[in-house]
C-alpha cells in the first residue's frame, strides 16, 4: 500500500486525506495543532464539509488514515509528501508564507535522514516563482543539502470548492503539476488520479503558479460582473435573472475560450463605444459600477505601454503591419493600432504603415469619418507596396504569413508583435509552427 504524507489539516489537507484514504492509500496527516490531531484519531472531522464526517469516521476505523506532530516519523515512512499548509494575507496584503517556509524546512531536516529521494507536493497556493525562491530554499536549508540529493518538488494546485469538495476531487476541471523537468516525479504523482478523468498539463513552475491565480481572479472578476450588471438592472427595473440567463446560455462566445487570449488592446465600432454609452447611463442613475468603469482604463495602458516599449528602442523611424482593429477587415474605427500610430507621431517617430485591406478610395461612411477625425494624414503613411516596409523595426499589428517574418528576419529587421502581451519581441528563431523564440 503506497503510503501518503499530508501536512496541514486544513480544509485542502482533510479533504486529500479523506479522499486518497478512501482510494486505500495509507495516509498520515501531521499538524501543530495537538486539537486537530486528536480530533482525526477520534474519527472526528475538524472541518465542516459534505460527506467528509463519515469519510474521516470510516478511513481511521479501517486504519487507513492516522494524525500525528512528528514530522520525521511520517516523512520516514511516506513515499508522496503533500503540504496543504494555509497562506493568508499579511496586514500589508503580501502572501504570508512563514508556514510553508517551516513546514519545508521540517520536511528537508526528515528528508535529510533518507536512504532515498522524498516526493514533496506543494498544494499551498504561491505567488509565481515561489516554488523557486521560497519552498526549494527552504528545503535546502532544513535539509542542510541541496535538493537533488534530498527531494523532488513539484507545485499542485488544487481546485476544490467549499461545499462540493468530494465531488470536486473526484471530478476536477483539471489537473495541473508544475515541474522543474528531468524528474520522475510528476509522472508518480498523475498515477494517484489515474481513475480520474480530466485534462492533464505538466508545466513549469511559474506556469503552475500562476494557473491558480488566474482562476481565482476570473472567478472574482465573474462575481463582480454579474454583481454590476445586477445592480444596474435593479436601478433600471430590469430581470437580471434573466438577463444572465441568457447570457450564460452562448457557449460559443461568452462562456468560452474566446476573448481570453492575452494579447494587444480591444477596439472596434462595439466595444469602446457601448462601454462608454454604459458607463454614461450608469453614472447618470447614480450607480456606482467601478469594475466596468475601469475597464476603457485599463484597454488605453496596453496601448501606453507598448508605446513605451517601442520608444525605448531609440528608433526614429518604424513601420506597421496592419492597421485595421481585426485582420481580415477594412474597419478603422477605434482601432487601437491608429491610436498607437498617433502616439507614436506624436513622439516624433516615422511610421509607415501597409495593410492590403486598407484602402482609401474604398473608405466610406463611419469608417471613412472616424479616419478623417482621427488620423486625417493617413494617406501619407499608408503604402501600396508591401516591400516599402523598410524601417529597422517593424510592429506586427496583424500575423503576416510566415515568409514574411523569415524574410524580415534574415534582413536584420527588429519584430515587435502586438498579439503578444506588452508588444513581444521577436527573437531570431522560428519555430515549426511558425511562432517564434
Amino acid at each position: 500500500m503506497k503510503s501518503i504524507g499530508i501536512f496541514g489539516l486544513g480544509y485542502v489537507g482533510v479533504v486529500s486525506a479523506a479522499c486518497f484514504a478512501r482510494e486505500g492509500y495509507r495516509v498520515y496527516g501531521v499538524d501543530i495543532s495537538p486539537t486537530k490531531v486528536q480530533l482525526i484519531n477520534d474519527g472526528l472531522s475538524p472541518i465542516v464539509e459534505e460527506q467528509i464526517g463519515d469519510m474521516v469516521k470510516d478511513a481511521v476505523s479501517q486504519g487507513h488514515l492516522s494524525a500525528h506532530t512528528d514530522v520525521e516519523m511520517v516523512v520516514s515512512k511516506c513515499d508522496i509528501v503533500f503540504v496543504c499548509v494555509g497562506t493568508p494575507s499579511a496586514r500589508n496584503g503580501s502572501l504570508n508564507t512563514e508556514y510553508v517556509e517551516r513546514v519545508c524546512m521540517d520536511i528537508g531536516m526528515a528528508a535529510s535522514k533518507l536512504d532515498k529521494k522524498l516526493l514533496l507536493v506543494i498544494r499551498s497556493t504561491l505567488l509565481p516563482g515561489s516554488i523557486e525562491k521560497i519552498v526549494i530554499p527552504a528545503v535546502e536549508s532544513g535539509a542542510g543539502k541541496s535538493l537533488s540529493e534530498v527531494a523532488e518538488v513539484l507545485f499542485h494546485p488544487e481546485f476544490l470548492r467549499e461545499g462540493s469538495s468530494v465531488y470536486d476531487f473526484y471530478n476536477p476541471p483539471k489537473i495541473v503539476v508544475g515541474e522543474s523537468g528531468g524528474g520522475m516525479g510528476a509522472k508518480k504523482l498523475i498515477e494517484l488520479y489515474r481513475d480520474i478523468d480530466a485534462p492533464t498539463f505538466v508545466v513549469d513552475y511559474k506556469v503552475a503558479e500562476m494557473v491558480k491565480y488566474c482562476d481565482n481572479m476570473f472567478h472574482a472578476i465573474k462575481v463582480t460582473f454579474a454583481n454590476e450588471v445586477g445592480q444596474y438592472c435593479v436601478e433600471a427595473d430590469i430581470d437580471s435573472h434573466e438577463v444572465m440567463k441568457i447570457f450564460v446560455s452562448d457557449v460559443k462566445l461568452n462562456i468560452s475560450e474566446k476573448y481570453l487570449k492575452p494579447g494587444f488592446a480591444f477596439g472596434g465600432s462595439c466595444l469602446p463605444k457601448d462601454l462608454r454609452a454604459f458607463n454614461y447611463i450608469s453614472q447618470a442613475s447614480d450607480t456606482e459600477l467601478p469594475m466596468l468603469r475601469s475597464i476603457l482604463q485599463s484597454n488605453q495602458l496596453q496601448i501606453n505601454r507598448v508605446a513605451e516599449h517601442i520608444l525605448s528602442f531609440g528608433i526614429s523611424q518604424v513601420s506597421v503591419y496592419g492597421l485595421s482593429f481585426k485582420k481580415g477587415t477594412d474597419d478603422l474605427r477605434e482601432s487601437p493600432i491608429v491610436t498607437l500610430v498617433e502616439s507614436l507621431l506624436g513622439k516624433g517617430v516615422q511610421v509607415n504603415v501597409y495593410d492590403k485591406f486598407v484602402n482609401l478610395a474604398k473608405l466610406v461612411g463611419g469608417n471613412k469619418a472616424y479616419i478623417n477625425e482621427n488620423l486625417p494624414h493617413i494617406s501619407n503613411l499608408l503604402l501600396n507596396d508591401i516591400n516599402d516596409l523598410n524601417a529597422p523595426l517593424i510592429i506586427l499589428g496583424h500575423k503576416p504569413e510566415l515568409n514574411l517574418l523569415e524574410k524580415w528576419i534574415a534582413e536584420g529587421k527588429q519584430i515587435i508583435d502586438l498579439n503578444h502581451p506588452g508588444g513581444r519581441f521577436f527573437r531570431k528563431k522560428i519555430k515549426d509552427d511558425g511562432s517564434t523564440i
